[in-house]
């Protein structure tokens, strides 16, 4: 077998098999020269023969690909994989890397919307893969067999990635060095985000907007769903329930609302449609093998689909989204772009045709099933995707089967090189649906058009992590579940876990029970409006960690596991760290009143009822059952860790930022650096960042002492520090900033 090594570095190894296609999610150049030999002592990097020196992983070759393959020993956990079912640790599952449109996000679904072939090993050895291949291959985590794990990727083009840092969070910030920094989103896109399948008209948000605000609740901003398009085609407005849509945009702005109207994959296939006809007349769509334009059905029907592999194709793509940049949007996101396909016209007819054959006959149970799967297998076929031919840049054609997880993230990569054109200094929010490795640098993601279960609940818990590792920092659930109905219990609860997550969106879908906090019983509305605002007041611990994960290749969210190494640890789940002072513990049962949580070390427990009032008490280490009701979370700060808080507002940009709170649990030392900057543009790449310094402290004669230093101009004039110390004992000083 012929292969190749290339060096990142003493860690992170990849083997180069035959000529692997430029998917551009490694974006680090391997070590060359002097570089090479200061590391390794050899500047030679080429490797031939059958001997694959990995050091942890055997790797094979056959006639249907090539093969990776682990012996799990007792105790091995595995971590990573992105955007996939299951708990956090992976063990035991099978998983299959195929962007796809599944709308019910089974137990047994081995693939969905993202495709994010990253996973870290933590047991008896402790490494990192990263397969960097773009179509299908398959993920068996001790699935078949519970002793091992086993790969197949079926090509023999290929880059494989080893990372043998010593521990899994330097694997994880080694691969993140490797594949380049996140996207990074406007700060008010951190405010409370309302959506639903449709708001049909101006009059269906302007009733959404009154009614937040009447019930007092902090908004940011609300979604146009595809009935704000002219028959569902991209780049339109209804001119009827849409009308004079520039002066309402600039109307809703004032009461600080943002609309962020959909964009999907498909182009309608009209003759009066400038889209289209610009397309088409270019050669910009997908074609078949023997050169004619791709169609299949979408929500306006028969729809053609841009060609995002053309560079080209993507500038003129990327463009198209001025038509409402102009009219004042800031914000959008990118759906349907796996891409979904509701039927050909091809598979449509071999169905009828099928049906036909039926007619009039006694058919039985096989038959029947066959008639069926006909028409419910309409959607999404393989054999309509492998019809798909892609124009590359260099003048060759690749079949879509090959690259099928790209285009989703190519898709969302011409609205990022759109927006550059637009206006390169401005932050727009971006977010899809369909995504890979590589596609983080260009938006963020939502998990999927997931249902109304407490089991999804627990999903959107448990896939925080493995996208962080992706590089998908901006991201979250559908809050609430966007299919079936949301109780009120349901909502509630999922919010109380949402606070934590860059994206918080509750998003529902048509033919469902409204899902507006308002929407609700008194109680639940009382509840939800106080978390609400609890996040506003979190907004700058968030974006401050946000921002320094991004920065510093590290996760907003960590599992436990990855950060204690007491055996306690290893087995929780449905707790996460948020940045590097927090432990959140939501409720994640039905008609529960509390939870058991395991506290790897002493923590301060902020019961939240209120937003703006304190229920502290101090936990010791080990485990403890917590009563919470319903109106009641559980945050956790860290031994020595300092939370800065604002006062809620009814949106971002309303807050008051002159008066910042830490609330500080000293132990012995506590420091805290709070990131800031303008939150709208990307001067903080070439620093125009502003920093603030906490640090509470004991001094020689055990009295408490404080230091707040600034660096930069920040908007900050006063700090109120609520220091509780070891024994409880609570002090409040007032520090004015000069």
């Amino acid at each position: 077998m012929a292969f190749s090594i290339q060096r990142f570095s003493a860690s992170v190894t990849a083997f180069v098999f035959g000529h692997p296609f430029p998917t551009e999610a490694v974006v680090a150049k391997p070590l060359q020269g002097q570089e090479l030999e200061q590391v390794f002592g050899s500047s030679s990097q080429q490797v031939a023969g059958s001997s694959i020196p990995s050091q942890y992983v055997s790797i094979t070759e056959a006639d249907d690909g090539i093969y990776i393959r682990y012996s799990l020993a007792e105790g091995d956990a595995i971590y990573g994989v992105g955007q996939n079912m299951g708990r956090l640790n992976k063990c035991g599952q099978l998983f299959k890397t195929w962007c796809s449109d599944e709308f019910r996000h089974l137990p047994d679904k081995a693939s969905l919307y993202g495709a994010h072939p990253f996973l870290v090993i933590k047991g008896e050895n402790n490494f990192a893969l990263f397969i960097d291949y773009p179509g299908e291959m398959t993920l068996d985590l001790g699935f078949s067999d519970p002793s091992q794990i086993s790969i197949h990727i079926p090509t023999h083009h290929v880059r494989i990635f080893e990372f043998t840092a010593a521990n899994a969070k330097q694997q994880v910030r080694d691969f993140r060095s490797l594949i380049g920094q996140p996207y990074i989103p406007p700060r008010w896109a951190f405010g409370y985000q309302q959506c639903r399948w449709s708001y049909y008209d101006k009059n269906a948000v302007n009733e959404v907007v009154e009614k937040l605000r009447h019930f007092d609740i902090p908004c940011d901003s609300v979604y146009l769903d595809i009935d704000y398009m002219e028959e569902f085609k991209d780049f339109t407005l209804d001119p009827h329930r849409f009308s004079d849509f520039s002066n309402w945009v600039a109307q809703l702005r004032q009461q600080g609302i943002r609309l962020i109207p959909i964009i999907d994959a498909g182009v309608k296939v009209a003759d009066n449609y400038s889209v289209y006809q610009e397309g088409h007349e270019k050669g910009y769509f997908c074609k078949t093998e023997t050169g004619d334009e791709f169609q299949a059905a979408v929500w306006p029907g028969l729809c053609a689909f841009p060609d995002f592999f053309q560079p080209e194709v993507r500038q003129w793509w990327g463009k198209q989204y001025q038509f409402l940049t102009d009219q004042g949007i800031d914000g959008f996101w990118n759906d349907m772009n796996e891409p979904a396909l509701f039927y050909s016209p091809q598979g449509l007819q071999q169905a009828i045709s099928h049906a036909e054959q039926c007619k009039d006959k006694n058919i039985g149970v096989h038959e029947f099933f066959q008639l069926k799967g006909a028409f419910e297998n309409l959607s999404n076929r393989r054999e309509d995707y492998q019809a798909i031919w892609h124009q590359l840049e260099d003048g060759n054609r690749i079949n879509h089967e090959q690259v099928h997880n790209l285009y989703g993230q190519k898709m969302t990569q011409a609205a990022d090189e759109g927006f550059k054109q637009l206006n390169p200094d401005k932050r727009y929010l971006m977010f899809s649906r369909a995504s890979a490795i590589s596609g983080h640098r260009y938006g963020g993601i939502w998990l999927g058009d997931n249902h109304s279960w407490w089991e999804h609940l627990k999903l959107n818990v448990a896939m925080m992590p493995g996208v962080n590792m992706c590089g998908y920092l901006y991201s979250g659930a559908d809050v609430g579940g966007f299919a079936g109905n949301a109780t009120s219990e349901l909502l509630c609860r999922w919010i109380q876990f949402a606070v934590f997550t860059p994206l918080l969106r509750n998003h529902s879908c048509m033919g469902t029970r409204d899902q507006e906090p308002y929407a609700f019983d008194e109680n639940a509305l009382t509840i939800m409006r106080q978390h609400i605002k609890l996040r506003y007041r979190l907004i700058p611990y968030l974006y401050s960690e946000f921002m320094q994960a991004a920065k510093n290749n590290e996760n907003l969210f960590w599992p436990l596991p990855l950060e204690y190494a007491d055996p306690d640890a290893q087995n929780v789940e449905d707790q996460l760290l948020v940045g590097r002072a927090l432990m959140c513990a939501p409720v994640l049962e039905q008609n529960a009143s509390g939870r058991y949580v395991y506290l790897p070390e002493n923590m301060l427990l902020w019961k939240v009822r209120q937003h703006d009032k304190f229920d502290l008490k101090i936990m010791p280490q080990g485990h403890h059952y917590l009563p919470l009701e319903l109106a009641e979370m559980a945050l956790f700060l860290r031994p020595d860790s300092i939370l800065p808080l604002v006062d809620s507002a009814h949106h971002v940009e309303a807050q008051d930022l002159s008066s910042l709170e830490c609330l500080v649990y000293l132990h012995s030392s506590a420091e805290y650096v709070l990131y800031h900057d303008d939150g709208v543009t990307h001067n903080w790449q070439h620093g125009a960042q502003a920093s603030l310094k906490v640090k509470v402290f004991y001094d020689a004669e055990n009295k408490i002492q404080q230091d707040v230093t600034i660096e930069g101009d920040l908007p900050y004039r006063q700090v109120k520090l609520t220091i509780i110390d070891q024994f409880e004992q609570v002090v409040v000083r007032h520090i004015p900033i000069a």
